[in-house]
């Protein structure tokens, strides 16, 4: 498909796919080559996996363009006119709203967005849905922002500032510990059924192991509902299969 520019109407999405590394890389982005798939622009991060993850669950058809945010991909004007706060993931979807193109980025926007399109992965009660929402939001305020500075002063930063580190290491605890009193008794946070909220937050609670080897540092044995929950999300086919969309490029 051609991919326009949302603000020209010109073909900068094509020639962003021809500078950049394209890569359909699922079953999905190729189950229907004629109809016009929504393009997902992203990389394997915890941000960047919560969207792949909903893609995949959905069954949504879907491009994937390979943002190396270790390159500075995400500040290139091609990305910027996708996200103009140069952060990944973004989508832009072909048939929005009307029938017309429709560039959204922010991973929660993106979730909401996907889940309404859908009819999926959102209670459609609206207590329950309002609920789901507020978890979301948990992810967004909290998680999210709190595990990323713990990540980045306890293993990136090239001093290790002890204030930060306790700092962040208590409010990644407290959070865990948040998430431990909701979940125990519950297979997922909204209960029995998988929700956005847990596509939005499973992804960053892995990442405390996967990419800041902080199983000591915090403790994670000590969440046992939390553990058990994560593995929940973490067998599910589609999301196996997201959570390796738009892998690291080789260096």
């Amino acid at each position: 498909m051609t991919a326009h520019n949302v603000l020209t109407g010109t073909n900068c999405f094509a020639a962003y796919s021809s500078k950049r590394a394209h890569r359909p890389v699922c079953a999905c982005a190729t189950r229907t080559p004629t109809m016009a798939k929504l393009q997902l622009y992203s990389l394997a991060t915890p941000n960047g996996q919560k969207v792949s993850v909903a893609l995949e669950e959905l069954g949504l058809p879907y491009d994937t363009h390979v943002i190396d945010i270790r390159k500075n991909d995400q500040f290139s004007d091609e990305f910027k006119r996708i996200n103009p706060n140069s952060k990944i993931p973004g989508i832009v979807d072909p048939n929005g709203p009307g029938g017309k193109e429709l560039a959204i980025f922010e991973s929660g926007a993106i979730l909401l967005y996907l889940a309404e399109k859908t009819g999926k992965l959102l209670p459609s009660d609206p207590a329950a849905k309002y609920e789901t929402i507020s978890w979301l939001m948990f992810q967004m305020a909290g998680v999210g922002p709190m595990f990323g500075q713990f990540g980045h002063f306890t293993k990136y930063a090239p001093e290790k500032i002890p204030y930060a580190i306790n700092r962040y290491t208590t409010e990644v605890k407290r959070l865990l510990g948040v998430l431990e009193g909701r979940l125990t008794g519950r297979q997922y946070i909204m209960g029995n059924d998988y929700t956005i909220a847990d596509i939005a937050t499973f992804p960053w609670v892995n990442g405390l192991s996967a990419f800041y080897n902080a199983e000591e540092a915090l403790g994670l044995k000590d969440y046992p509902a939390v553990n058990a929950w994560l593995q929940r999300c973490m067998d599910r086919p589609a999301s196996q299969v997201g959570m390796k969309v738009a892998s690291f490029p080789s260096s």
